[in-house]
């Protein structure tokens, strides 16, 4: 039975618990969080999820140039292999049978081979299902022409020479358009992750595309339910009320023709879909709540409400429009230079202190070595003692620097890679020229890799001439340009009750609140959400801006801004510049800021004694 038949048979007798103005109820699930996830979510939801559609996300910025690299090797390749040969080849019939609708995003830098590969396995199986490809998010066919069009985000930032890799994040529109001309899976290259979601929601119920507010909230949907089951459980908080991580339930909104949408999960599954969870998913990788700027609608969602209304049963709403701007933002790729990585573990006494002296003995010879053949420097360095919370820096414990087991992380990035490859021979002699303890040369002997850097930049919408494949054959797209001032009010401060005054005792944080972090290139996000409303004056008066600044400050090298999230009771900090370049182009364990909310809720919060925690 599919989610479509089942909100119809629901509407005859109630409103299915959703509180929407229609019986009618799209149900979509979370197949994908990233070119990677795990191959039973798509079954899962299938099998027992009632969906109408299955969504996969695979782009993060890292992924795109990974993709732009395969298809540099090999002018067919540059898309999620395993979403064709796994997936797909898999899934197929039963996709069939039961009418389930795909949208992926799985062509990366090269939808139309994706496409015809997926049509390979249909032809295969006599199957009668229709394949839609969105094109013309890539400007590298047309890179003469359109370079001199490419504004930065940064202004002090040109645009590389040569580009590996340009795609503008495409919206929902093209994705509706190639559902109405009645495809049953879209495949896209480099669409903004939401879209995925909003363009079935704006097929299936009609939407109009100034109807910003019903944009919003099907943006929404999407930006929960896109990262799977971040959404049920996964990287939750309190990580210890999840249940059965093995078979974590994958996420599903039940979307209703006003924008309100219900999150849950497949029954007889694990995970947890609660408050807590849709929360810390609501505030991954956001910058100003109040103003989310997407293709198709500048979003608000300052005001949104999450409201828990049964077991794995939670409520959304709240979610306000505004016109979208006239420009794409574009993700191009190009190649800087070279990087490697070597691991060393290290054992017994003072094992921070032997490691740390390893790395600056290899990198002091290396250096000595390409002085000798005219090499020149590192571009840069990073060493990194694992297991002794070096990227706590100041904030780490006695214990873990006292640790007596190791792993020494040792990164480098150089323009030639010639000089890397003295690098990567200059590891092995550590263990038998330097520390006592030295073992564990995991991985072998570093290679070295390229450095495939990210720039960021605007375009105007009328530059790209989107097409639709439906059939082998590409036909215009014609998307009309809807768009508008995208700028509005900032959330106000919330109304508290202030503080009373009185003795005070000093809690982490994370006995008031949740939190997760994110990242958008060499940005880092980190959300906060209060535990209760109560809470938040306390976290707002210990979390300024300058106060989150100093505790990173051995990690970020720009400001920090602080935004209001009064729908939620909480707070989004914005941390620039905090990840060395970030994704591939980063030298550290933690390129992407996974770990930034964790090492948050450390943070010392003074409270009124009389609070019990």
């Amino acid at each position: 039975m599919t989610g479509r038949l089942r909100a119809a048979m629901v509407a005859e007798n109630d409103d299915g618990g959703n509180g929407s103005m229609s019986g009618k109820t799209v149900r979509i699930g979370g197949a994908s969080a990233f070119w990677g996830d795990s191959m039973v979510a798509a079954p899962q939801l299938l099998h027992l999820g009632e969906v109408d559609y299955l969504i996969f996300d695979y782009l993060a910025e890292i992924t795109m140039s990974i993709m732009a690299r395969m298809r540099a090797k090999n002018p067919s390749q540059g898309y999620a292999t395993d979403f064709v040969a796994v997936t797909m080849k898999r899934l197929l019939p039963e996709i069939a049978q039961r009418k389930v609708k795909i949208v992926a995003n799985a062509g990366g830098v090269n939808p139309a081979s994706c496409a015809v590969a997926i049509r390979e396995l249909i032809a295969q199986a006599n199957l009668d299902l229709k394949v839609g490809v969105v094109l013309g998010d890539d400007l590298i066919p047309e890179i003469d022409r359109l370079k001199p069009q490419l504004q930065p985000m940064n202004a002090n930032e040109t645009a590389p020479e040569r580009f590996m890799s340009a795609n503008a994040y495409l919206g929902a529109a093209p994705i509706a358009a190639a559902l109405k001309a009645g495809a049953d899976i879209v495949i896209t290259g480099r669409c903004v992750d939401s879209a995925l979601c909003l363009g079935p929601l704006i097929h299936e119920f009609g939407w109009d595309m100034r109807d910003f507010d019903r944009l919003a909230a099907g943006s929404l949907a999407g930006h929960i339910i896109e990262c799977g089951a971040q959404a049920s459980g996964g990287l939750f908080t309190d990580w210890r009320d999840v249940p059965d991580w093995d078979n974590i339930g994958y996420p599903i909104a039940e979307i209703s023709e006003d924008g309100s949408f219900i999150v849950t999960k497949p029954k007889n599954t694990g995970g947890l879909v609660s408050f807590g969870t849709v929360a810390e998913q609501l505030v991954y990788e956001i910058g100003d709540p109040a103003c989310y700027r997407l293709p198709d609608v500048t979003c608000d969602f300052t005001a949104v409400k999450i409201e828990e209304i049964g077991e794995h049963r939670v409520r959304v709403a709240g979610a306000k429009g505004r016109p979208p701007s006239d420009r794409y933002k574009v993700s191009a790729t190009y190649l800087d230079g070279y990087r490697a990585v070597a691991h060393l573990t290290i054992g017994g006494i003072e094992a921070r202190g032997k490691a740390e002296r390893t790395a600056e003995a290899i990198l002091k010879r290396t250096r000595r070595l390409f002085t000798m053949l005219n090499l020149g420097d590192y571009r840069a360095t990073s060493i990194e003692v694992l297991g002794a919370e070096s990227m706590y820096g100041p904030h780490a414990t006695e214990g873990a620097r006292a640790s007596r087991e190791v792993v020494l992380k040792l990164s480098v990035s150089h323009a030639e890679k010639a000089a890397l490859d003295i690098f990567a021979r200059e590891i092995a002699p550590a263990g038998t020229s330097f520390s006592p303890g030295t073992t564990g040369f995991f991985g072998g002997r570093p290679t070295p890799q390229p450095i495939v850097r990210l720039f960021s930049c605007f375009i105007d919408k009328t530059a790209l001439k989107l097409a639709l494949d439906l059939d082998g054959k590409p036909q215009p797209l014609d998307i009309p340009l809807i768009a508008g001032d995208t700028t509005g009010a900032p959330a106000g401060k919330p109304d508290l009750t202030p503080l009373a005054d009185g003795p005070r005792q000093t809690v982490p944080l994370i006995r008031l609140a949740y939190a997760r972090s994110g990242d958008k290139g060499d940005d880092s996000n980190i959300g906060v959400i209060a535990r209760k409303p109560e809470y938040l004056p306390a976290i707002r008066a210990a979390l300024t801006e300058e106060a989150v600044r100093n505790y990173f400050a051995h990690l970020i090298e720009g400001p920090v801004e602080r935004f209001e999230w009064p729908g939620i009771h909480g707070l989004n900090f914005l941390l620039h510049q905090a990840l060395c370049g970030g994704g591939i182009a980063s030298l550290r364990n933690d390129p992407q800021g996974k770990a930034y909310a964790q090492m948050l809720l450390d943070f010392p919060v003074p409270v009124p004694v009389s609070w019990s925690l």
